[in-house]
């Protein structure tokens, strides 16, 4: 089954470079596209919809700005399930901050460079290996200048309450983009920040084996009599409660689950 990947503002596909899918899942990288003026986010998501191929069933998965992406797109073409890592996905869970950005426009006069300039700084303080290091401050120097104005537009004008489901979140307890308080994820990250995709991505991948199960499901033995009688007796034996090819929702624990640090 295909994982579509749906990345952040400002980065691309080799930020997913660390993920590693349980056997029988296929990652499969949305690219970002130029967007019109003035388009709206729904908009937007649903146009990123023809890199998908909807004839067969698929996953979403998104970090930051991809996990808004991605509740857009299942709004409108049902997945199996959505993956939100680092991020929201109502419009309400948005920090106060940025609403008060949005109507005051604050963010046409901050220019793209000196935000980039900002993110460049974050990484090198707070991400510990040089080579993810380097690859972060790359992803920030080639990102689209004109695309990261729309999208930073686009989120704050961006209004949603419908949460589709199922759903898996990950979210880190020190995001300060999206802080915890704000949302309400179903797995919790101790000591997590909004990079830890990067940064912890051994805790992603224990994320990803946690939610999505192996593609593999046992024969149903054929109805002989014998096993009409033994299913009577021991109904979990039943073909019917095997797990459907097609359901990715599967049972996680406590709901929030904290993994271990």
């Amino acid at each position: 089954m295909k994982v579509y990947f749906i990345p952040g503002i400002g980065a691309d596909y080799r930020i997913f470079k660390h993920i590693r899918l349980p056997e029988g899942y296929e990652a499969r990288n949305i690219h970002w596209i130029p967007p019109y003026k003035k388009e709206p986010l729904a908009d937007y998501a649903y146009r990123l919809t023809q890199q998908i191929d909807s004839k067969e069933p698929f996953v979403l998965a998104g970090v930051s700005l991809g996990v808004i992406m991605a509740t857009e797109i299942a709004k409108r073409i049902p997945s199996v399930c959505t993956i939100l890592i680092s991020s929201i996905p109502l419009s309400t869970q948005m920090p106060l901050l940025y609403r008060w950005i949005g109507p005051l426009r604050l963010d046409r006069i901050v220019p793209v460079s000196f935000l980039k300039l900002g993110a460049i700084i974050t990484h090198t303080l707070t991400i510990r290996q040089a080579a993810n290091r380097r690859l972060m401050r790359q992803i920030v120097r080639e990102g689209d200048s004109v695309f990261t104005r729309w999208a930073l537009r686009a989120v704050l004008e961006w209004r949603n309450d419908t949460l589709t489901k199922p759903l898996f979140h990950l979210h880190g307890t020190h995001d300060i983009v999206f802080p915890i308080r704000r949302t309400n994820p179903t797995h919790i990250l101790p000591r997590g920040g909004h990079f830890f995709l990067v940064t912890r991505p051994e805790a992603v991948n224990e994320f990803l084996r946690q939610v999505l199960p192996p593609l593999y499901y046992p024969a149903v033995p054929s109805l002989s009599p014998f096993w009409l009688l033994l299913t009577l007796c021991c109904p979990s034996l039943s073909p019917a409660a095997y797990p459907k090819p097609d359901s990715c929702f599967i049972k996680t624990g406590r709901w929030p689950q904290r993994l271990k640090s």
